[in-house]
């Protein structure tokens, strides 16, 4: 099974990406853990990224806030998939970094998740490696259907409490 990359612009971006760790790992998918910047370290990110796809990677998930260019510079040297978190880490609450992440130019794509959405980026990161694996793929579906039957469930409770 590939890797997925999990690349934070500064460890205080952690709390954040915690997350995006946890949901991998619950699916058994393989993740590695860096500190790069794109402003501070660009030649490690650079590099880091170039290297990614002959290092087993599948995809790279990049967390960043305020200028938020990490993923677009990663993304710039690399044709795997790149999905970007915008972090909220300034006063404009994290409005900053979406829009840095997710304005990037014409053949430069980053996917973009929601400000602080790391789940949702381990999970779209997921489903990119589940295309070729289908074990993978089964886990997701399961996930899915126990998470409608929660809903179903809830739904049954309210409808009980009310619906008389």
């Amino acid at each position: 099974m590939k890797k997925v990359a999990v690349i934070m612009g500064s460890d205080s971006d952690l709390p954040v990406v915690q997350k995006a760790i946890d949901t991998l790992k619950s699916y058994e998918v393989p993740v590695e853990v860096h500190v790069y910047s794109a402003h501070r370290t660009p030649e490690e990110a650079r590099e880091f990224a170039r290297n990614a796809a002959e290092n087993g990677f599948g995809a790279i998930i990049a967390a960043a806030g305020k200028a938020a260019h990490l993923a677009g510079a990663l993304a710039a040297n690399t044709v795997l998939p790149v999905i970007g978190i915008p972090v909220k880490a300034s006063t404009l609450d994290g409005l900053d970094a979406l829009l840095s992440t997710v304005q990037m130019p014409a053949g430069i794509p980053v996917a973009t998740v929601a400000i602080d959405g790391a789940a949702n980026a381990a999970l779209l990161a997921i489903q990119i490696l589940a295309v070729s694996d289908a074990e993978l793929s089964a886990k997701l579906a399961s996930a899915r259907a126990a998470a409608s039957r929660k809903v179903l469930e809830k739904n049954k409770a309210i409808e009980e409490m009310f619906n008389q």
